[in-house]
């Protein structure tokens, strides 16, 4: 074949500078598209022997082959693929891949367009420019006849086309690197790009170093293969060790046997996985494969908490394992990982477009064939179709945690105070995933029992009816009907500075679940507004009827109490409740209501903290047991001599239990605390 010259069909003389800086992000992908590129030349070549249009040499292994020679600057990427003649070189290289650049630009830029364009253009292949100063080409069609064919191009509009070398088919790209590029012809640079982005092609991929001395290894002679370069045989002598018998007498004994062994040509060990777990059935795996595949592929070695296997053919094709992860919740970030696949092709971690926010916090892989990607596999398009992937995900997940509830209970509420916060943040999220899991949500109460949101309501109806006649009272008849009764669900955000609450609850038989994560807040108000009848008070919203004795007329108390208290605190508008507690031991405690509490909260959160929150309705109430003997002391001796202390002391308590005490009113409790016991001493 005579050698020719040809200008590349391009519309454009910028096309370069554009590949480089505006089709992909990471200038590594070029390590990607080269390789799937191999990938999909070999299988394509799989296919046509299926049909009949081609047979494999015998012994023939199909593989990808990277060398890195950072003597000459170098990379090569060599696949046994079904290769090309000189005319497919010329269309699916220079014709196809620079046709209407201009137009191109126009059509494609916009990544929310619906045409799916990968394969329609040869620009995967063009990646490699962004790197190299020229590329060559040396490929050999799988064709009858066919002649080995040379490409080469520098980087701008001419490229040269003749009769190559090669003897095998397949394709032989090679690539002169650029000085800013040299990286890349680095092995260990090299090996750690290719299992970023190739740990699971189809076909096996190998990276070696050009001009690298040869290495070895030793193996047994019954595993010798036919395939292994045999150096020398070796026989290795049995190995003995002197130990004592059991009369105490010194013999020599075998420890290890002859061998006869091989010295053979170190095997090359494929950088790549070609069967991943993913595209196993799950009746395939077992539990030990799904740790081992999770430690290898998120480096984490805490064992995940159980996982979900995703296996659809219908609607689109979807493959995949969510792996819910054990977090430390006081000192880790809630942050996981789910890495996208396009037919085993990696693509990304977390796109928000195919993954449900919030499972975003779990770690796992997805690997969707049916992804419409754009030209460069950076973003998605044809935002109808990846919502209904998106959509699938959450179900499947729903699925799989309701079955759990229903079926494996005792596992569901081991896994539980770990997998909650994923759960809530769905619900937040996820309007359909909220309907299907609201009623599978546990929540754990003051005895450690794990309780669905019914048995919730049943345990806490009884005391309802009490807790809300006050408050109906408080509102006009009109909206007291318009409003539907409401079941009460007590609830404590910190065990230990609420222990006082909790202690009280417990005396009287009552129940709270416990809810003390960050997410708490939010989901508690979402409940509400998908359960009308339910409504969440923190324990120290009120006190229950349940906690105080009934028929004691306590007005005079409360009026004169409230000014000794206002007087010794210094201040005005300090609320004062004196109510008669069935244990006589709490002296004082702190009630805030849950709306204003709430809204005091929501402050916080936005920053607001320039606001006034007495605007929003009464602050703390303090409630001082009438049947405890030191707020009996303060009653009888208004003007006593140790009364502002006590009162100052019994505010502080009631404190204690509510709230961290800030710096400034801790230091005066720990020195009042002082004065109380040196008085105590005297």
């Amino acid at each position: 074949m005579a050698n020719k010259r040809g200008t590349l069909s391009i519309n454009s003389d910028n096309i370069f500078p554009i590949i480089k800086k505006w089709l992909y992000s990471d200038h590594d992908i070029f390590f990607r598209e080269l390789i799937s590129n191999g990938c999909d030349a070999i299988t394509k070549l799989k296919k046509l022997e299926v049909m009949g249009e081609y047979t494999f040499p015998e012994n023939h292994k199909n593989k990808i082959q990277v060398i890195v020679n950072p003597e000459e600057k170098t990379l090569k990427f060599i696949d046994t693929g079904l290769g090309m003649t000189a005319e497919e070189v010329e269309e699916y290289i220079t014709q196809i891949a620079f046709s209407g650049a201009t137009q191109f630009l126009e059509k494609y830029k916009d990544k929310t367009n619906e045409d799916q364009i990968i394969g329609h253009f040869g620009l995967g292949f063009y990646s490699a420019f962004m790197v190299a100063d020229e590329v060559q080409i040396d490929t050999l069609s799988y064709k009858e006849g066919a002649v080995p064919v040379h490409w080469s191009c520098d980087g701008g509009t001419e490229y040269e086309i003749g009769e190559g070398n090669k003897t095998e088919v397949g394709t032989e790209i090679t690539l002169f690197l650029n000085e800013d590029s040299l990286e890349f012809a680095n092995e260990y640079h090299a090996r750690e790009v290719i299992e970023k982005y190739c740990s699971f092609m189809p076909t096996e991929i190998f990276l070696s170093k050009a001009n690298a001395p040869q290495e070895y290894e030793t193996v047994e002679e019954s595993e010798v293969r036919e395939d292994d370069v045999v150096v020398e045989h070796i026989h290795e002598e049995a190995k003995t060790e002197e130990k004592e018998n059991e009369n105490g007498e010194k013999e020599v004994v075998e420890v290890s046997p002859a061998k006869e062994m091989v010295k053979i040509h170190k095997r090359p060990v494929s950088l790549s996985d070609t069967n991943p777990l993913w595209m196993k059935h799950p009746n395939e795996c077992t539990d030990e494969d799904y740790k081992a595949f999770y430690r290898k592929v998120f480096m984490d070695y805490k064992e995940p908490l159980f996982w979900i296997h995703l296996n659809m053919d219908y609607p689109f094709n979807l493959k995949g394992i969510l792996y819910f992860p054990k977090i430390n919740m006081e000192y880790e970030s809630i942050e996981g990982t789910i890495k996208l696949y396009n037919n085993q092709v990696f693509i990304a971690d977390n796109i928000k477009e195919v993954i449900p926010e919030f499972l975003m916090l779990l770690k796992g892989v997805i690997d969707c064939p049916d992804l419409p990607l754009n030209v460069s596999r950076s973003a998605l398009q044809n935002d109808g179709f990846v919502k209904k992937i998106s959509d699938y995900i959450s179900k499947k997940v729903a699925d799989k945690l309701t079955g759990m509830c229903k079926t494996d209970r005792d596992n569901y509420e081991k896994y539980w105070d770990d997998i909650n916060p994923f759960i809530k943040f769905g619900c937040l999220k996820d309007t359909k995933f909220s309907e299907r899991m609201m009623d599978y949500i546990l929540y754990k109460n003051i005895d450690g029992k794990y309780l669905t949101l019914e048995d919730c309501i049943k345990e806490n109806a009884k005391e309802t009816p009490e807790d809300t006649k006050e408050e109906v009272l408080e509102e006009t008849k009109d909206e007291a009907q318009k409003e539907p009764e409401k079941t009460n669900i007590y609830y404590v955000t910190d065990e230990v500075q609420q222990s006082q609450y909790i202690n009280l609850f417990k005396e009287q038989g009552q129940d709270a679940v416990i809810l003390k994560h960050n997410i708490d807040s939010a989901f508690i108000s979402h409940v509400e507004q998908a359960k009308e009848t339910v409504r969440f008070l923190r324990i120290d919203a009120d006190l229950t009827e349940a906690v105080k004795e009934e028929g004691k007329n306590l007005e005079d108390e409360t009026k004169e109490l409230s000014e000794v208290f206002k007087k010794a605190l210094k201040k005005e508008n300090l609320t004062v409740k004196v109510e008669s507690l069935k244990n006589e031991k709490v002296s004082s405690m702190m009630t805030i209501s849950e709306e204003n509490r709430r809204m005091q909260e929501m402050m916080k959160m936005y920053n607001m903290y320039g606001m006034d929150p007495s605007m929003f309705g009464g602050q703390e109430t303090l409630v001082l047991n009438a049947n405890n003997k030191l707020v009996q002391y303060v009653l009888e001796h208004k003007e006593g001599e140790q009364t502002q202390i006590l009162c100052e002391q019994l505010y502080d308590l009631a404190l204690i239990s509510h709230r961290q005490l800030t710096p400034e009113e801790m230091t005066k409790f720990v020195a009042r605390s002082n004065e109380i016991m040196l008085l105590l001493a005297k």
